[in-house]
This record gives structure tokens, sequence and C-alpha cells, in this order.
């Protein structure tokens, strides 16, 4: 880099003069820049997108391809005491139930401490009972399963050292100074999981948690009988013959289990299909059909520095929004799924059947609002105000044939689902379940930063070329100035 001799001698702004000789090579990096600005930008919009497309591929689609998605029961029990889940395999029927023992965990409240004074955390051995001070005593706690474990103490223990080995076997134990009493809980429910305290009664009877002392409650297995059939585990929940049944509290009532085809469970299916479907498509449509910006060009730093914040973002807001406009691969996409929608299902009866076969149509091209003339409504969709006076064709035939439901939308979505996967294929611009060209995206951003480079070398090395050529004019001016008034001094003389 030259020395820079700005107008020391000539006056003139070198600054200015050589920012403008170099103006046409600025000006070529501050669009690059810009260019790959947008492009960002547009990575940006395609990434949101993708991400919302795989999502309903991997989820919604991926979920409803096969019959056997949608066979769904529901289990009705005749009492809050207990909770069902159905599993597909559950047979329609009425079962008796009866619920005999919930299951319990062992659990001790200690003897209060009687000691003649506050027992704390760090209150030691020797102050509560009589040990010597080379004496070790052990005391043991079995939990569960378990082999016993084994804890010697002495007169320099402490009570919370105590505590901290007994919960080294997996139970749950705190002393409480407040009500001087120690608490102790099995780590699970029922009987396998209850604990036993055993060893040195000397040293328990001192904490309050000895044979006898304090309250003691047992653990519990649960029990039920099902159709007079008596079931028992260490949990409150039993899986018998596709239903889970869990224990919500005890009764002596007989509980009556009705399990029957899950008609809503269906109908919530195809309902937030349709409702995905129509949210995914809106959005395509709006970016396909975004208003133009081609007035709006990208704004360079000088450029903003001019311009008030919420100007700036109005201005560039507006460039995003129709950044994906009449894209190519935004219409590929956007024509692949509507196309899915309206062909319908060969079904296997040889027969052809179309969403409007079940209620479920577009309100058409002058009824729909903007961007919506390919979204879906379902007939008698109470939540739709468009249709939920007509007649719910949905659920009629859902209640009526529902392996003819589940046909249909099973090969509807699984068509949609092919369509997609092929839309996501790995190319050699694109990567794996992406449905645009990010790999040369990049490429081409990566292209931009290499030009970007490039076009500041210029920049800089034009700038060198000026900036010595005025210098060498500077230092010329300075010899000369230098000559004259050394003559002048001559004749002054």
């Amino acid at each position: 880099m030259a020395i820079k001799l700005s107008g020391m001698s000539s006056g003139l702004d070198t600054d200015s003069i050589v920012a403008e000789l170099v103006k046409a090579k600025s000006v070529k990096k501050t669009n690059l820049e810009k260019d790959q600005k947008k492009l960002s930008w547009t990575q940006d919009a395609w990434k949101g997108l993708n991400t919302k497309i795989y999502s309903f591929y991997s989820k919604t689609l991926s979920n409803m391809r096969t019959k056997s998605d949608y066979i769904k029961k529901t289990t009705k029990a005749s009492s809050d005491a207990v909770s069902v889940v159905t599993g597909s395999n559950a047979a329609n029927c009425v079962q008796s139930l009866k619920v005999t023992s919930m299951a319990r965990s062992g659990y001790l409240t200690g003897a209060k401490l009687d000691a003649g004074f506050k027992v704390t955390s760090s209150t030691k051995l020797s102050d509560l009972m009589e040990i010597g001070a080379d004496e070790t005593k052990t005391i043991t706690i079995k939990n569960g399963s378990n082999e016993p474990l084994s804890i010697d103490v002495t007169a320099d223990t402490t009570v919370d050292d105590v505590v901290k080995k007994i919960r080294e076997s997996g139970v749950t134990v705190n002393f409480d100074e407040k009500n001087q009493r120690a608490y102790i809980s099995a780590s699970g429910l029922g009987t396998e999981n209850d604990f036993q305290l055993g060893g040195d009664q000397d040293v328990l009877s001192t904490l309050g948690i000895g044979a006898g002392q304090g309250v003691r409650i047992a653990a519990t297995d649960a029990a039920i009988e099902l159709n007079g059939v008596e079931y028992t585990g260490s949990t409150n929940a039993f899986d018998v013959n596709g239903l889970t049944v869990s224990i919500n509290h005890e009764t002596d009532e007989e509980i009556v289990l009705t399990t029957t085809n899950d008609t809503e469970g269906i109908y919530k299916m195809v309902k937030d299909f349709i409702k995905e479907y129509n949210s995914l498509i809106t959005e395509i449509d709006k970016l396909y059909n975004a208003e133009s910006a081609y007035k709006y060009k990208m704004l360079s730093d000088d450029e903003k520095e001019a311009m008030e914040e919420d100007e700036i973002k109005e201005w560039e807001d507006k460039i995003k929004s129709a950044l994906l406009k009449s894209d190519s691969t935004l219409g590929n996409i956007m024509e692949s799924m509507k196309k899915v929608m309206y062909s319908g299902v060969e079904m296997s009866d040889g027969s052809r059947k179309y969403l409007d076969s079940f209620g479920i149509g577009t309100l058409g091209y002058f009824s729909s609002a903007e961007n919506e003339k390919s979204t879906y409504h379902i007939d008698g969709d109470e939540d739709d105000t468009a249709t939920s006076t007509k007649t719910d064709m949905l659920k009629a035939a859902i209640a009526s044939d529902p392996d003819g439901v589940a046909e249909f939308f099973a090969t509807l979505t699984r068509n949609m689902y092919d369509t997609v996967d092929n839309l996501m294929k790995r190319t050699d611009n694109s990567s794996a379940f992406t449905v645009y060209n990010d790999k040369l995206m990049k490429s081409e951003y990566d292209e931009y930063t290499r030009k970007i480079a490039n076009q500041q070398t210029k920049v800089d090395t034009w700038e060198d070329f000026y900036y010595k050529k005025f210098t060498r004019m500077e230092t010329a001016l300075t010899q000369l100035e230098g000559k004259q008034n050394a003559i002048s001094g001559l004749f002054n003389n």
C-alpha cells in the first residue's frame, strides 16, 4: 500500500478523487454483495418451506399410508376409578371389571426423636447413644430384590451421613429437623419393590426407625378381576388383550368397559390431514403468486444510512415476500401436490372415488379467499363456517363403511407421500429430503464470495495505483516548493 500524502502540497481532496476513480470497481463489488445477500434470503425462504414440507411428509403422511393406521378403537368405562387406552387389536365387546386393590409403595414415618435437644443433620450418633470411640456398628437396608446394603457407623457418624448412605440403596429418605422424624419411601410400587431395614437395632431405634417404631405402611400389589379372571402386578396398569387399564382409585362397584370403533378418531385424522395440507398449499400459493417487487432493489449500506429502520424493514420485507414468485421449482411442487388431491383413488373394487365422494371439496374460484382456491373443506365441519351447515358425508361414511374410508385415505396419503418423496430425492443439485436445489445454491453463494474477494482485490489494487500517482505528485510539488523557497531566500538576502 502506497504512503498517502493527501493534498499536503496540492490542496486536493485526494481520498475523494481516488474514490471516484475506483467507483466503477467498487460499485461492481457492492452489486455482487447485494446479489449474494438476496441469494441468502432465497436460501432461507426455501429452508423454511422445506422444513414444513418434510414435516408433512415424515409425520402426517407417514402415519396415514396404511389401512391399519385407521383402525382406531375406544373404550368407555362406567366409572372414573379406571382409565383405559385401547389398542387397535382390542375386541369390540362389553366387559366386566372389578378393582380389588391398588399398588402402593412401602413407607415408614419414623418415631419422633426425644433426645432432650434439637437433633440436626450434623448431630453425631455419639450424641444420641452409647457408642465407643473405636466401636463400629452396622445397619442394613434391602431395596426390593437387590442385595442388602451394609452401612457401617461410628461415634463420629452424623445423621446426614446415615441418610446419604441409605439413599445409595435407591430408596428415598429424609430427616425432617422441624418434625424430628425420619421418612423412608420405597423406590417403586408393589411388594417386590418394598424395603427392609436390619442390622443393629440400637442404631435404628436411636434414629426412630427401629422394629415397631413409627408408622409402617407395607407395600401392596395391584389386583383387578376382568371377566372373572384375576390379574396382579406391582404397578397400577394392566395390559390385557389390547386394553391398557390404569387404576385411579379403588372402588367396590362393578365397572363396565365398552369397546367400539373410534369413528371420531378416524374423522380427526382426516380433518387434521386436510387442515395441514390446506396450510401448506396456501403458503405455497402465496409465495408463488406474490406481488412483484421489481421496483424494490437491494439496498447498499450507504443507502440504508439515509433511511429509517422501519423504512428499511418494510423495503426488505417487500423483496423477501417475492423471492419465490413464479419459481419453476415451486410451481412444480404446487401442481404435483394439487394433482394428487383432485385425481382421486382407484379402489380395490375397481371403482374410482374422489374427495367429493366424502363431502370434501374446494369452495370454487369466486367463493374462495385469495391464495385459498386450492384448499379443501369438509361438509358439516363445525369449525368451518363455510361448510358447517352442510350434511356431514364424511362422518356418515365412517359410520357405515369405515374400511372403505380407510382404504381411500390410506391410498390418497400414500400417493401424496410417494409424490413428495419423489420431489425430495437426492440429485446433483439437491440433497436428500430437499425439494429445492440447495447444493446448487450453496455453490452459487460460494462463487459470489470468491467474486467479491476478487473484486475487492481489484479495488485495492487500483486504489494503491492512484495513491502512488498522487503521492509522487505531492512529493514533486513539495520538492518544487522547497526549491522556490530557497531561491526566494537568496533574493531576499
